[in-house]
């Protein structure tokens, strides 16, 4: 499939989405195998002690991860996340969370991705937050 149509299958998917508009997200990036989402820091996603909850980096790294995978699939196939495993590393805290997925090994059946979660600083500095590898399936291997 040429990267223009990987670009808009993957767009249109995630425009599909309600909760990434609600924080704000956005694809920054998307290339055959690999995705990067971005979405700024906001108050109204923090835990108790100010940082961006650990729920919004997974579902960045989640989401990353499952368009990565997507923009390798045939069209007409969807994907879906079976098992994912986070490390939380740092304290997410900055001006924009960057997650930035690729695939490790595509399959008929099973997929697995990794995703990286960053944190842009102010002063544009960045730092490794959470560490993500999911196993993803497609559509046509489900239910």
């Amino acid at each position: 499939m040429p990267f223009t149509e990987i670009q808009k299958r993957v767009e249109a998917s995630f425009a599909q989405q309600g909760l990434m508009r609600v924080v704000e997200a956005r694809v920054a990036e998307v290339s055959p195998g690999r995705c990067v989402i971005e979405a700024p820091f906001r108050k109204t996603l923090t835990q108790q002690h100010g940082y961006l909850h650990a729920g919004v980096l997974t579902m960045l790294a989640d989401n990353a991860c499952g368009y990565a995978t997507l923009s390798l699939l045939p069209p007409g196939q969807e994907v879906l996340t079976a098992e994912l495993k986070v490390n939380f590393l740092r304290p997410a805290k900055g001006v924009l969370a960057i997650a930035r997925a690729e695939v490790l090994k595509p399959g008929r059946t099973l997929t697995v991705a990794r995703a990286e979660v960053w944190m842009r600083t102010e002063d544009g500095a960045e730092v490794l937050c959470a560490a993500m590898q999911a196993t993803l399936v497609p559509s046509a291997a489900v239910g």
